[in-house]
Order: structure tokens, then sequence, then C-alpha cells
């Protein structure tokens, strides 16, 4: 495999400055087979947004396979005082799959996630629409630690270290940050102040191509992972079906929802839909294709990206496999 046309977009986009830095890489279930920086070293940190829910997704899975939750476990199980004034239960795969109806507040709310997430109106009853949540993350933290006595955070470290993903971390000192999330709307600092579970994590391209060998791993049956073949399957198996998208992901994407992951069994602009992972705010991109035995990566740090599609990088990636 060689991946010259998926590293020349990469630096193209960089040399035009439509993308400040960028790492891209690549990994099959035997480990990682390429990685190139563009205007950054291989091993720098980056805010990874989003890619954070699919991390934290997994933590709760290993807690599910152990017996000590179920997808239907109700969010008031761990905060009796959720959703009082509701009609309806939330459960654990609602927030997993973005159709909890919990209202959405800002990225970078100066308020506690918790209070948010117990003060935040309904949107819509649970499992009537999907609509893109970071703030049910906060929930999904919550019965983490309910069920397990160990915070989101520190289980997510704990396997991820089992796999050489030693870079994780919630400390943005060390980070490239993003030069341009002013103008996207985002106060980095106040942002960085949450710790969020859906979106506050940091770390190296090297850390999730080690996750996405991992997956491939335990994709093609390997029982000694940090999942189970059939945990993995229960996160990969779609859970929004023909329910309404509302914005921001309608349903033109061509996407589903997963316990956690995105699937992009739709997709338009994809030469390969058997496809999951999770994209983030600043450009981040983490995509695992099972069927092609290949992942890729890519970390930036761009909020206002004009003229970078990275179904381009996508496709570029697998036909080169």
């Amino acid at each position: 495999m060689t991946f010259d046309a998926a590293f020349d977009w990469a630096r193209g986009h960089v040399q035009a400055e439509r993308l400040p830095t960028a790492v891209l890489g690549m990994a099959t279930a035997d480990g990682i087979v390429d990685l190139e920086g563009f205007g950054a070293a291989t091993d720098a940190v980056y805010p990874l947004f989003s890619i954070t829910k699919v991390l934290t997704g997994i933590t709760a899975t290993r807690a599910i396979e152990r017996g000590l939750l179920t997808p239907n476990t109700p969010l008031a199980d761990a905060l009796p005082q959720f959703g009082t004034s509701r009609d309806d239960i939330v459960r654990l795969w609602h927030l997993a799959s973005h159709t909890s109806g919990i209202s959405e507040p800002a990225l970078d709310t100066a308020l506690p996630l918790r209070d948010e997430l117990l003060s935040q109106g309904r949107d819509f009853a649970a499992g009537t629409a999907s609509r893109y949540s970071t703030l049910a993350f906060e929930g999904i933290a919550a019965l983490i630690e309910h069920a397990t006595g160990s915070t989101w955070d520190a289980g997510t470290f704990d396997w991820a270290h089992r796999i050489g993903a030693i870079s994780l971390t919630l400390d943005p000192s060390e980070s490239l940050g993003v030069p341009d999330a002013a103008a996207g709307g985002l106060d980095l600092d106040r942002f960085h102040a949450t710790r969020a579970p859906g979106a506050g994590l940091l770390g190296r391209a090297e850390d999730l191509l080690h996750l996405g060998a991992e997956l491939l791993r335990i994709g093609q049956g390997a029982k000694d992972g940090i999942l189970s073949p059939a945990g993995l399957a229960m996160m990969l198996r779609p859970l929004t079906g023909a329910i309404p998208r509302l914005d921001p992901y309608p349903s033109e994407r061509g996407q589903d929802w997963g316990f956690t992951f995105n699937l992009r069994s739709r997709a338009p602009g994809l030469v390969d839909r058997d496809v999951f992972g999770h994209g983030g705010w600043a450009g981040t991109e983490f995509w695992v294709h099972p069927t092609a035995g290949v992942c890729w990566v890519l970390l930036t740090n761009a909020a206002v990206r004009p003229g970078v599609d990275a179904d381009q990088l996508d496709n570029a990636v697998i036909t080169a496999v």
C-alpha cells in the first residue's frame, strides 16, 4: 500500500494555507503503516474534539461487557434528579446515539456540564429524532462513574495505555491549539475548562492509529482486545433508523449513528461506505474501514476550513489499498 495521493492531499492543503498544520497516518490490524506531518511533528498533540465521543463510548461498552450497565440503563439511575419534568425516559443508548432530546448548550459554556445536563430543557422526546449532542456524553460519564466507581477519563486512560495510546490527555498545555478558534465562535480556554467527555481529549495521531489497529483486530475476531468482538459489534449496530435527522446533520449526509460511532453507510461522497469513526470540530478525523482492512487519522487545527473535503481524503486512502 502506498498512500501518495492521500499525503499529497494533506500537503496541498497545508501549502495552500487552508490548514495550518496536519498529521496524517494509516494503520492495519498489524499496526501503523505510514505517518507523516505537514507543518507539525508527527508526535504533535492536538485537541481531538468530538473524536473523544467514541473513546468515551468504548469505556461505557467495557462497563456493559462487565454486566455493570446495559444500553437500556436509564440516566436517572445515575442522576435521579435528571428529567423530573420529562414524561419520557432517557436511556444510555439515547445518549450514545444523539437521540436523547436534551437541549444543547454552547460548546464553551461557562457552567459546569453536570449543571447544564440537569437544567437543560427537552428538544424532543427520547428516541423520536436525532440531533447531535455533546452534552449527552456528560450523561454517559455519569453512568460510567455510577456503575464502575471510576471517572470516564480514568477508565479511558486505562484501556488506552494497554494499546500504546499513552498520550491521551485533558491537559491542553502541550497542544498546538486552534489558531482561529475565536473566528469559529469558540473560547478555547473556556472550552478546555469543561473537560467534556464528548469533546475534551487531546492526543497524537499515533494514539488513534493504535486504537484503529486494535478495532480492526477485534473486528477480525481477536478475543484479547480492549473490547470483545460482540461489544464492538454492538457499538456498530445502527440505532437511528428512519427517524428524522435534525440540523446540523440532516439525512442527506447519508449517515447513521451507532453506539457513539458515526456510521457513514449511505454517504454519497465515499467510494467505500463500510466505515465507522468520528470527526472533530477543528477538522480532526478518525475512520476505520473493516472490509478494506485500513484505518486513517488526520489531525489538524482549523476551525474554518473552506475548500477542505475529508471525503476526498477518505477516497484517496481507500483506493490505495
